[in-house]
């Protein structure tokens, strides 16, 4: 079955919503390969994902959001566009809709998480603690419904009570959310105890949009016939199957498992392709061994410390060289065609220098920007004006100096936003034939200015102590002299 976004129905059959760590790409386009209609990608927290940037990965052919140290927090694909559902924890409206409104082009959905009952989502706000503040879950559902064109879920945990949590439900879905998932135990229980079908059957009668059952993992589901009987057993609309995925992802096909060997090899090849962790990949593969990791394959996996050792584990050597090698092929192409474009493309009126900023050749405080800021400020020009892009491929920054109606760069792309004005201003200064404030050109006037500032501060500091002091001394005087007066007057 289809997501139908104009309607913002969320008609679906079987879904994939692994947890915590395991909903990368990989897992989530093999469980399609196996016939997933739906796929989760893992919790992300919104504190993390409003600070990352979306980038297209024309090496690996994907969209990436990327944390401002450089690490990709979600990836995502064309193939996965209009079936993968975005999960965040979110403890605030506005912060949620602002992560809602980063990914929603490239995602089929966005669901909150609100049954998690992990120190790490609850100590937050988070997951199964909005449980016990239905406010703020309808503050923050009402707010993604109204702000986003794609359709909104939730995934709870059901309350103590029965009617606490048809109340609940009830409240959720006047919120316009277009499907609500229901893990069939409370905040306290664990996967060994057992799920409450009974529970999540009441919820799917109360209440008119789509509920998606889950929690069936240990008490049913260990093939594809067994989450037909999870569904009939609660009357849910859908299923959403986390643990038995991850334990083997062909249990979504139809005809039957899959040999594990294969599956574990399919896996891997998606990893390699998409560039994924090779501590993710290896945590996937230790949850589909199981019982096999104390296996001497097991023993090795666990002991493998890259991607490349994980693929000779299971005789995959050959792939990992031959893919690798493509993909670097790939980026050595794009990055000539990119430095192509930028040699047809550059402005003729942009001054440029090969330079690089080290902050080791300069003194403590003191930077090149500094020094082209008071240049201009005493020829009576207007500041510099720094205008700074970083590029998709490998996110290095340059920056373009504007000064005096000339613009100059550097032709060195760097990591950081800083470093790259930096350069900049060095090329300025180098063509203005400008002291840049080195270590090795002597007396440094920057240095010297700050020194005489600090001194008039530190003097001004003395003089208003001294004022203190004499202040202070002046009332103590008058205090005793008072009281000498005053008892003076006293009758002896």
């Amino acid at each position: 079955m289809t997501v139908n976004t104009s309607a913002l129905s969320f008609k679906i059959k079987n879904i994939l919503a692994p947890m915590v760590r395991v909903g990368t790409l990989p897992m989530r386009l093999l469980a399609l390969d196996f016939g997933a209609d739906i796929v989760y990608c893992e919790e992300l927290i919104d504190i993390k994902m409003v600070q990352c940037k979306r980038f297209v990965n024309e090496v690996l052919e994907t969209v990436d959001f990327v944390a401002p140290n450089g690490r990709v927090v979600f990836r995502t694909c064309e193939r996965e566009r209009d079936c993968v559902v975005f999960q965040m924890g979110s403890a605030d409206a506005e912060r949620a809709l602002a992560v809602a409104k980063l990914v929603e082009n490239d995602v089929a959905g966005i669901d909150v998480n609100m049954g998690c009952p992990k120190e790490y989502s609850t100590k937050g706000g988070m997951g199964a603690a909005l449980l016990s503040d239905p406010d703020k879950i309808e503050s923050i559902l009402s707010t993604l419904v109204k702000g986003i064109c794609k359709p909104v879920t939730c995934k709870i945990r059901i309350l103590p009570l029965l009617e606490d949590t048809i109340h609940l439900v009830k409240r959720i879905e006047k919120t316009g959310v277009a499907a609500i998932a229901v893990h069939g135990r409370k905040k306290e229980e664990r996967p060994q105890h057992p799920v409450h079908c009974d529970v999540i059957k009441a919820i799917s009668e109360a209440v008119s949009i789509p509920v998606i059952a889950n929690g069936g993992s240990h008490d049913f589901i260990k093939e594809y016939t067994d989450i037909e009987a999870f569904q009939q057993a609660t009357a849910a609309s859908s299923v959403m199957v986390a643990r038995a995925a991850m334990w083997n992802p062909s249990i979504f096909r139809k005809e039957g498992l899959c040999p594990l060997k294969e599956v574990m090899q399919e896996y891997i090849k998606y990893a390699v392709r998409y560039d994924n962790h090779y501590t993710n990949t290896k945590y996937c593969l230790c949850q589909m061994l199981r019982e096999q990791l104390e296996t001497t394959q097991g023993r090795r996996l666990h002991a493998a410390q890259s991607t490349q050792e994980i693929c000779e584990v299971f005789e995959m050597g050959h792939f990992y060289e031959e893919t690798t090698a493509i993909l670097e092929a790939k980026k050595t192409s794009l990055k000539a065609k990119i430095q192509d474009e930028d040699d047809r493309m550059e402005d003729t009126d942009v001054i440029k220098m090969a330079i690089r900023f080290d902050k080791r050749e300069y003194p403590p405080q003191i930077t090149p920007k500094m020094y082209l800021l008071e240049w201009c400020r005493k020829e009576k020009h207007p500041q510099p004006v720094y205008e700074t892009v970083q590029r998709p491929l490998d996110r290095l920054f340059c920056s373009v100096v504007t000064v005096a109606e000339r613009k100059y760069r550097s032709t060195i792309w760097d990591k950081s936003k800083k470093l790259a004005e930096q350069a900049a201003a060095i090329v300025c200064l180098r063509m203005l034939g400008i002291p840049e404030g080195k270590l090795n050109e002597g007396e440094n006037h920057l240095i010297n200015k700050r020194k005489r500032e600090d001194q008039e501060l530190l003097n001004n500091k003395e003089h208003k102590d001294d004022l203190l002091v004499e202040t202070s001394h002046k009332r103590a005087h008058f205090a005793e002299e008072a009281s000498d007066s005053s008892s003076s007057e006293v009758p002896r």
